[in-house]
């Protein structure tokens, strides 16, 4: 009965392997087809020859209760176990997945997980599951240990030489079977963990019952397609005793199994998914096009690729680098030229040798960036279904190549794409990044987000399902419960700003009175300080956005009232690491209310800083800064700023508490040295007046103030420092304001932002 298994031990992902074995099967002919691969999909099996698949796609299981628990099955148009699948399909033989069930393999890894958080007992610890090695590990790469045996850098290269860009040999399943049967007989044990060796002879065991099964069935030809390494586990059945007993009493897991996109990134070992193949472009290439046109098909779109980005590529040069890349073939006894032999020839005649062009060429037609689809009618949460009917309405295709994307928020469609890009980003779907720090950042009319989609998305997709089968009910849900949870008033302020920017009006009161509520009882100041800066984006771009917020404005001055009273409190008696914190927290306040532009809360605020400035009423960091900020805000003269300096740089105070000052009032910043020549004046006065003893001490205090600056700042001031003091002291004077000259751009610039100017002369 063993005549009737026909085993076909295979690399995941290659072309020549895939070519192989469908001849091989369309010369055996088998009536049954067996396929190392999860059972818990074989209902998805049909989807296969739908025309709206379209790989690279992988078949996803998900533990029910926890979808972070899931297991991906990748496969590429070129996959030997995807073209199995389309052959079986297509012939009507009958086709299973015969890997241990995931749902097995679930609950042996959580009880591995319960049994590492036990306390440990006197015995020593066990290995980890995979160490890590230099070398490949025979069960999971064993043709890539070969490779390395004879002499390539890594097994990847080795198989693309020997089968992959070679006319595909008719003896490669043998070759492979008697390797691998030579392997695991000199295999060390020690490399694999006891755990590891438990998990492999359960899948091979549950591999013998199927070929067991599918010879009770009564099955005369059966074609077995397994990772090689398993070839010699599954070449003679055993007793079934003994498989039986091993897989007796298996915990189970209760799993979904569904189609997932997938992308020719994720394909690559470097993804971190472990696939097995580093360029699956440079493989779709090889499937798709003849043998004898490979390489000059390649090099063209090569060329192609270089024009579009501006490169300068011409025939000549593509006829040269196929020239070159025969010659090295030839000279490495290669039958035709690989994919080294390409690009080391394009490098050389194309790039003259420079490597930064040859990324382009990596990036896309080596790894590529091709993204699959699966069909409507796949299984999928509702939370799925909702986004891809938003992304369809609203034109947002998703794409595996990263996107930039520029939103008008005054135009409907932009305004609805920022809604739904925030209200994934709150469910932990990161599909868009938005930028920050550009010019069309948050707070304007326009949003600039980075588009990437990633195969892990599908996983965060059906962990966030839990909340809503909408994306804006499952988002409302999702922020009321961390509303509820939140203790800090930072996270609930950031919160109500992510709520507000997503649209989520059945979120908007539950997280506001959150926020009141916890703002009523706070009395860290440290918090208010750090709560104001999203409140006042809320409260400031709101209407940008057509957001209500009117009970964010109310909460918001309640909290700069009291983080006015409190700032001297909070800043009393604080060293030198809690006082640099501080810095950065009223920093970042006192912006926020330059921006509220509200007279009232602004009032406030300055007078709690002229309490600060006050030398002596803290940390001298503090009170520089204090004083420097109500200098720019305009409240206190350049005469009052003058007399805090003074003040503060005097010879009675200690150079420490002089620099200290001096480093929170320049804040970081040469600019207010460079342009007010009565504030120059007075520091180098200051450092003139210094006595040896007292420059020997301040001096490298000064220095960490100033390194602070940026090279051009600090060349700008040694180049003032060297100019006559005489040339430094007289002010420039001030231009006389002219309102007739003042008018005359107004008419222009109301044209431009749109306003009416009926009545405006030009």
């Amino acid at each position: 009965m063993a005549d009737a298994i026909h085993l076909f031990g295979i690399r995941h992902h290659g072309p020549g392997c895939a070519r192989s074995l469908l001849r091989a099967l369309e010369t055996l002919q088998p009536d049954c087809l067996l396929i190392e691969g999860p059972p818990e999909a074989d209902s998805l099996l049909p989807f296969v020859l739908h025309e709206d698949m379209q790989p690279p796609v992988a078949l996803l299981v998900h533990a029910e209760g926890d979808p972070r628990q899931a297991a991906f099955s990748p496969f590429a148009e070129f996959s030997p176990e995807w073209q199995a699948l389309r052959y079986g399909m297509a012939q009507g033989i009958e086709t299973r997945f015969i890997d241990l069930p995931v749902s097995h393999q679930f609950a042996l890894e959580k009880a591995w997980e319960s049994e590492a958080q036990e306390p440990a007992a006197s015995a020593p610890e066990e290995a980890p599951l995979e160490p890590v090695t230099d070398e490949p590990r025979l069960s999971h790469d064993p043709l890539g240990w070969l490779g390395q045996a004879a002499g390539y850098a890594d097994g990847e290269a080795w198989w693309n030489h020997m089968v992959e860009e070679r006319c595909e040999g008719e003896q490669l399943f043998a070759a492979i079977a008697e390797a691998m049967h030579a392997l695991r007989e000199q295999a060390p044990l020690g490399e694999r963990s006891p755990r590891y060796q438990q998990r492999e002879a359960l899948r091979e065991a549950h591999m013998r019952k199927c070929l067991r099964q599918a010879l009770k069935d009564g099955h005369q030809r059966i074609a077995v397609v397994c990772g090689a390494w398993h070839v010699p586990a599954l070449a003679s059945l055993p007793a079934a005793k003994g498989d039986n007993d091993l897989l007796k009493g298996l915990g189970k897991t209760k799993v979904a199994a569904t189609w997932a996109p997938w992308t020719y990134r994720n394909l690559s070992s470097a993804s971190g998914y472990g696939a097995g193949i580093d360029a699956p472009a440079w493989y779709a290439h090889l499937w798709q096009q003849p043998a004898q046109q490979r390489a000059v098909t390649w090099l063209a779109r090569a060329a192609r690729l270089f024009r579009d980005e501006g490169l300068d590529c011409s025939s000549a040069h593509i006829i040269e680098a196929a020239r070159l890349a025969d010659s090295l073939a030839a000279l490495r006894q290669r039958p035709a030229a690989g994919l080294d032999e390409l690009c080391e020839a394009l490098q050389t005649t194309v790039c003259m040798g420079d490597v930064a062009p040859m990324r382009l060429i990596s990036q896309h037609l080596i790894v590529g960036d091709r993204l699959g689809s699966v069909p409507a009618d796949v299984p999928a949460v509702p939370l799925q279904r909702d986004l891809e009917q938003q992304q369809k309405s609203l034109r947002l295709k998703p794409q595996a190549a990263q996107k930039t994307v520029d939103l008008d928020l005054r135009e409907a469609n932009d305004l609805a794409r920022s809604h739904l890009l925030h209200r994934l980003n709150l469910l932990g779907i990161k599909w868009g990044e938005q930028a920050r720090g550009a010019v069309s950042a948050k707070g304007t009319f326009h949003e600039l987000w980075s588009l990437e989609w990633k195969p892990e998305l599908a996983v965060a997709l059906i962990e966030a399902s839990q909340w809503g089968s909408t994306v804006e009910e499952a988002a409302s849900a999702y922020a009321v419960d961390r509303a509820r949870q939140a203790d800090s008033l930072p996270q609930l302020a950031q919160l109500v700003d992510d709520v507000l920017l997503a649209n989520l009006p059945a979120a908007v009161e539950p997280v506001t009175k959150a926020l009141d509520a916890l703002a009523a009882v706070a009395s860290d100041v440290a918090q208010l300080l750090d709560a104001l800066p999203p409140l006042v984006r809320v409260a400031r771009y709101g209407n940008v956005r057509r957001t209500d917020t009117g009970m964010v404005r109310l909460v918001l001055d309640g909290l700069v009232t009291r983080a006015a009273i409190g700032l001297g409190a909070a800043c009393a008696a604080l060293d030198e690491e809690a006082a640099t914190a501080m810095r950065e927290r009223i920093g970042n306040a006192n912006a926020a209310i330059r921006l509220l532009d509200d007279p009232l809360r602004s009032q406030d605020w300055h007078q709690a800083l002229k309490r600060l400035a006050a030398f002596g009423a803290s940390h001298g960091l503090l009170c520089g800064l204090a004083a420097r900020l109500l200098f720019d805000a305009g409240v206190e003269a350049a005469d009052s700023s003058a007399e805090h300096m003074n003040q503060a740089l005097s010879r009675s105070v200690e150079p420490v508490m002089a620099a200290a000052w001096l480093e929170g009032f320049l804040d970081q910043s040469a600019l207010i040295l460079m342009h007010d020549p009565r504030l120059w004046t007075m520091v180098d006065s200051w450092l003139a007046e210094l006595s040896d003893d007292h420059f020997d001490r301040t001096v490298a205090l000064l220095r960490r103030t100033f390194s602070t600056f940026s090279a051009a700042e600090r060349r700008e001031l040694g180049e003032r420092a060297r100019r006559p003091a005489a040339a430094t002291v007289a002010a420039p004077a001030a231009t006389p304001w002219d309102p007739q000259r003042a008018a005359q751009p107004v008419a222009l610039l109301r044209r431009l932002l749109g306003l009416p100017t009926d009545g405006v002369s030009p």
